[in-house]
């Protein structure tokens, strides 16, 4: 009975050739999408689910707000993670990570240095914490002694080769010599700790010993021991509040945590899964970007759409064809064939579609994989030695099957047989009804697909033409300033004087990603806390407001006829307005550093400066300061109009000769500043690219429904263009039902579109409006895509002869 199914389907297939390359491409491209869309989500929930005990590692979290800031943090007080280890013996072990930012790094004895982007201090317990095996050296002994490190294999082969690094020495910065304990196996990419190559000893770190509850600097992972559950041991941190946050609170301001409440301000921890990390946290000081569950579901739910309008394709050509089989049923019922066996000949037909469409759809994602990788940022590979890989394939393609060849199945297997073979078959019953639906259901996702498209353009768009407030243009940031040591600043003014070269200035801050700090500020003379504000202070230059051609909305920047400016300060409209000052020239405020390495300093308002985003379009502009400190971590340039390779080879044969052997590494801050949106750039060319995909599906049915239509109505429109119909006449008479279903799908598509698009730009807090336009430059786009599918069957109808059109039948 199966051999004499498949025979059946397999000449059918061969004798309607069109409809059934039409059948399977479509199916193939839907499941082609949906094979990397499925590959991708499956890559981005696996990230740290490789350690052992990885669904009993939770990382603490900080949420504070105070002084006009709402502060998520990833990172926790200094003390508290040993502190939870002393006090609950629920936790069974934990670490502490702090980024310590780039080095330059060399063997001892070596002329050049290299550069390491991720350097980091852990405690000696990190391994007993995160699974990570050792190459070599002890887990229980590495990072233990101060200036000891534990470095990767990747690391190894960079500064070693195949030598055994163990025992050999590092030097750091030109300063710190660190001795190689351990190698580690490279962290599994699927991590937010793939970076880390290189792991100091926590030990050297002075800040890692101090008692500071308000200093918020390290990553704090538990490991919570077998059946202790988050939300249990979470209630223990309103125990920890009060006994030691609260004890620090009322030490430093006076006032309880009780009364910062009633002011609307609060500290509070909590425990984050390991594995939720990087699709569900998008904090302040996390160690790497993380991904995004929204983009997640959306994919997912984009692969479903495609899928969906494949199958619609599929059921669409099926029941629009019923009449030229209906002979065929109506003759099969009248030998004898029962209804279950002609449906199991169509499901037969539907499944080994399904299959070819398989076989080409994985043709077509492997193919496709290399420039999805790319349009990603991903290194996905097809698992085919995965036996559940080839089990879930196939099994989807027997659902698909089964769900596309269903309803085509029960309606050609009803006909009842004396209605068929007089030929009183209903041409536009049910199954046109349906066909409609399912054409309206296929224009419905393009037209939402075509409008998010649009949105998140423009949304991108903003985002590159917005106004910042600073000059982000022709920057060039030269990195690891601090390499020139004492000849920085002269390295900065000899910079100033090179041609095409209008300004530079010497920082650690920029408005684009570098170095952040939090600090408490009070107006001189109020320390109670409801008066106390959390600001930004950057250390910075004379040149630096010249430089990034910032605009001060009042008073001055900073002078050098002016000594007593070190002493000064310049703050951002936004922390005058949350101080309260109508005119906040020449007040003082006092600056509470709970940075031990740093004494609680007055200073007198120099001047405001325009707001300006230093931070991501995602957040409002907060607090900010400027004071006039040595900062040498960055050299910004800030470049005249010309010829930037010249220039930049200019100011790279002045740092070769002012610091020999060490690496120059510049970026620009137009580039830097594109990174911070690089997963929105690249979501935005992914989504366009189902966008057309789900297009081209819909065209594909679209297509061939009408071809069909032409073919049903052949005679028909002899007839007509003998009676005196035009060509625009029968063009018309076969494209007004498909647009007016295409009209529908606009009308429904719409509000969708709105809604969803609306929900993800309440991401930004700088955003586009969603404006008529865009719904009505895509509605017009569907119409257009619908016209020029359809017009091609419609003039091919409308030209024929109708002597030869009357002959057909």
């Amino acid at each position: 009975m199966l051999r004499n199914y498949l025979t059946i389907a397999w000449r059918n297939l061969l004798k309607h050739k069109f409809y059934s390359f039409l059948n399977i491409f479509g199916l193939s491209l839907g499941l082609a999408s949906c094979l990397l869309i499925t590959l991708y989500v499956v890559d981005e929930l696996s990230y740290d689910r490789s350690f052992s005990d990885s669904d009993r590692i939770y990382r603490v979290n900080s949420d504070i707000r105070f002084g006009g800031a709402d502060m998520k943090l990833a990172v926790a007080p200094d003390p508290l993670a040993f502190t939870l280890q002393k006090d609950y013996p629920q936790v069974e072990s934990v670490a502490r990570l702090r980024e310590d930012g780039s080095y330059l790094v060399r063997r001892t004895g070596a002329a050049e240095n290299l550069k390491e982007d991720v350097v980091s201090y852990a405690d000696s317990t990190f391994f007993h914490v995160f699974s990570i095996p050792l190459v070599s050296g002890d887990p229980a002994r590495v990072l233990r002694e101060p200036n000891t490190m534990v470095i990767s294999e990747r690391a190894s082969r960079k500064y070693f080769g195949s030598e055994n690094p163990i025992g050999q020495s590092l030097l750091l910065d030109n300063q710190a010599v660190y001795t190689v304990t351990g190698v580690m196996k490279n962290i599994p990419d699927h991590s937010h700790l793939s970076q880390l190559n290189m792991l100091l000893a926590m030990s050297a770190y002075a800040d890692s010993r101090s008692n500071n509850w308000g200093s918020h600097n390290f990553v704090t992972y538990l490991k919570l021991r077998e059946g202790v559950t988050p939300a249990q041991f979470e209630k223990n941190f309103d125990t920890v509040l009060e006994k030691y946050t609260g004890a620090w609170v009322k030490q430093i301001m006076g006032a309880s945590l009780d009364e910062m409440r009633k002011s609307g301000s609060y500290i509070k921890y909590s425990l984050m899964a390991l594995t939720d990390i990087h699709l569900h946290s998008d904090r302040t000081a996390e160690i790497s970007a993380n991904g995004n569950i929204q983009y997640v579901y959306i994919f997912g739910v984009v692969a479903i759409f495609l899928l969906g309008i494949a199958c619609v394709n599929f059921m669409n050509l099926s029941t629009a064809r019923s009449a030229n089989r209906a002979k065929e049923v109506g003759v099969r019922k009248a030998l004898g064939s029962k209804r279950a066996y002609l449906m199991g000949q169509f499901l037969t037909e539907a499944i080994m579609l399904s299959f070819l469409s398989l076989i080409l759809a994985v043709a077509i994602g492997y193919a496709a994989l290399p420039l999805f990788n790319n349009l990603a940022s991903k290194q996905i590979a097809f698992p085919f030695e995965s036996a559940l890989f080839w089990i879930v394939a196939i099994f989807t393609a027997l659902v698909v099957g089964v769900m596309a060849g269903s309803y085509p199945a029960f309606f050609l297997s009803s006909f009842k047989p004396l209605k068929v073979l007089r030929g009183a078959i209903e041409q536009d019953g049910k199954g046109g009804y349906l066909r409609n639906s399912l054409v309206v259901f296929q224009f419905v996702i393009s037209v939402m697909l075509i409008i998010g498209t649009g949105v998140i353009y423009n949304q991108l768009n903003y985002i590159q033409t917005k106004k910042l407030g600073y000059n982000k243009d022709q920057i060039l940031i030269i990195k690891n300033a601090y390499a020139l040591d004492t000849k920085a600043r002269a390295f900065k003014d000899e910079v100033a004087q090179l041609p095409d070269i209008q300004s530079s200035t010497l920082t650690s801050f920029l408005p684009t990603p570098s170095s952040r700090t939090d600090n408490t500020f009070f107006p001189e003379g109020e320390m109670q806390q409801e008066k106390g504000i959390s600001m930004q202070k950057w250390a910075v230059d004379h040149d630096y407001i010249k430089t990034l051609n910032l605009k001060m909305k009042s008073g001055r920047g900073f002078q050098r006829d002016f000594p007593s400016d070190s002493s000064g300060i310049i703050i951002n409209e936004a922390a005058a307005r949350i101080l309260g000052f109508a005119d906040p020239i020449g007040k003082r405020i006092y600056d509470l550093n709970t940075n031990s390495t740093e004494k609680d300093q007055t200073y007198t308002i120099l001047g405001v400066v325009s707001d300006f985003h230093f931070q991501s379009l995602r957040k409002n502009i907060g607090a900010l300061s400027l004071v006039l400190r040595p900062s040498y971590g960055l050299v910004a340039v800030l470049m005249k109009g010309g010829n930037h390779k010249q220039t930049v080879a200019r100011v790279e044969s002045l740092w070769k000769e002012m610091a020999p052997g060490q690496p120059f590494n510049y970026k620009f801050m137009d580039e830097d500043f594109d990174n911070e949106y690089r997963s929105e750039q690249r979501i935005g060319q992914i989504f366009i690219t189902f966008a057309v995909i789900s297009i081209i599906i819909g065209c594909l049915g679209l297509f061939g429904l009408s071809a069909y239509t032409a073919e049903r109505r052949t005679k028909e429109i002899g007839v007509r263009k003998v009676l005196g119909a035009s060509v625009p006449n029968i063009i018309a008479l076969l494209s007004k039902d498909f647009l007016k279903l295409v009209f529908i799908s606009i009308v429904i598509g719409s509000p969708l579109a709105w809604f969803a698009m609306n929900t993800w730009l309440q991401g930004f807090a700088y955003h586009i409006d969603i404006a008529w336009w865009m719904f009505a430059a895509a509605g017009i786009l569907s119409i257009l895509i619908a016209l020029l599918t359809v017009s091609f069957q419609s003039v091919k109808a409308a030209l024929m002869n109708p002597v030869k059109s009357l002959k057909s039948e």
